[in-house]
């Protein structure tokens, strides 16, 4: 028996305030009162915060140029595949009515391209861009090798498909001036694509890192040569390769392509004006009935000219003093009616 009785005592938990359940506890007691004010000041804080991003956004100056149909005669041009290597140019001129202060982005835009598509997105291999193994092609279902059996580098659909449009801002000092804008096609991508999720073979020579491999079919020329005037934006971690693989999530969107450099007429940002930009047509849109568009913006604190998250801080802010009125209407009600409890007796 004094076994049995040592080895349940021994069972027991420690006599300590936790173990025991006897730790200090508070037990919250809304009124009504507190929870109206709580409801009414998360209200106020929403439509505070949705009217500030709502003005924010409205404050960015932007500037949408669409050369689907402005282009036509080059958009008929790349219908047909012999044309590949033929060059085409067109010229858009447009009036910028104020000046863009500040800092100054330029987006191209597609409507009607899916990227969000499953196969698509999956369409790529990250080994090879992550510089480990070129030739490593094994998760790219489509275009992925040569009719000859040789690697596709980088493989993939959405390699295949990048955007290919060479765009050119000039701006006309005068009838008889035109400045090329200065634009920089560096710092527009984010900063773990740029230096995590893409690298470069470790060669010191990146024509024979890719040795044995073969560019895109829809690409003019091989990835380590992307870029001849600079070498460090060569490969992998070219910015314009490295912003067109992030997939966008909708069939209309826009993606960066390149800041103003703020020097000599340009220091203050891009000036009112007559502009023309320039445009070497290579990404074929009209066969999917998409369309094409030249973006100028500008940014501010809290990001781009998009009114969603302003407009969803406004709505729930709105709706919930909506709730909060009619929660205290119906407690104003109830508090004027006087409820009796009829006295219950138990007999034992």
């Amino acid at each position: 028996m004094d076994r049995t009785s040592q080895s349940c005592r021994s069972r027991l938990p420690d006599n300590t305030a936790l173990k025991q359940q006897r730790l200090p506890a508070y037990r919250l007691q809304l009124s009504a009162t507190k929870v109206l004010s709580g409801f009414f000041a998360t209200g106020a804080f929403c439509l505070g915060i949705g009217i500030v991003l709502i003005l924010s956004a409205k404050s960015i100056k932007e500037i949408e140029i669409n050369y689907t149909n402005i282009c036509a005669n080059c958009a008929e041009l790349r219908e047909n595949a012999i044309n590949f290597d033929k060059e085409c140019t067109c010229s858009i001129s447009f009036y910028l009515p104020d000046t863009m202060q500040g800092n100054v982005y330029m987006y191209y835009k597609l409507y009607g391209f899916h990227q969000n598509l499953y196969r698509y997105i999956l369409s790529r291999s990250n080994s090879q861009l992550m510089g480990r193994d070129v030739k490593d092609v094994g998760n790219c279902d489509s275009f992925r090798e040569t009719h000859n059996g040789t690697p596709i580098c980088p493989c993939g659909a959405i390699a295949n498909s990048i955007f290919n449009d060479t765009i050119i801002l000039s701006y006309n000092l005068n009838s008889s001036i035109r400045i090329k804008v200065p634009m920089l096609s560096s710092g527009i991508t984010w900063w773990t694509d740029k230096f995590i999720k893409f690298q470069n073979p470790n060669s010191n020579n990146l024509p024979s890192a890719f040795a044995g491999t073969a560019k895109p079919p829809h690409w003019p020329k091989p990835v380590y040569e992307l870029d001849e005037e600079d070498s460090g934006n060569s490969g992998f971690i070219n910015e314009d390769f490295i912003v067109w693989m992030r997939t966008a999530a909708f069939p209309t969107f826009k993606k960066l392509h390149r800041r103003l450099k703020r020097i000599q007429y340009f220091t203050e940002g891009l000036p009112a004006g007559n502009y023309s930009f320039n445009i070497t047509y290579n990404f074929p849109v009209t066969r999917f009935q998409g369309e094409k568009s030249v973006v100028l913006s500008t940014l501010t604190w809290s990001g781009g000219s998009s009114l969603f998250l302003g407009l969803a801080y406004t709505v729930t802010g709105a709706m919930t003093w909506l709730a909060s009125f009619s929660m205290m209407a119906i407690h104003l009600m109830q508090k004027e009616k006087k409820t009796f409890f009829p006295s219950c007796e138990v007999k034992l």
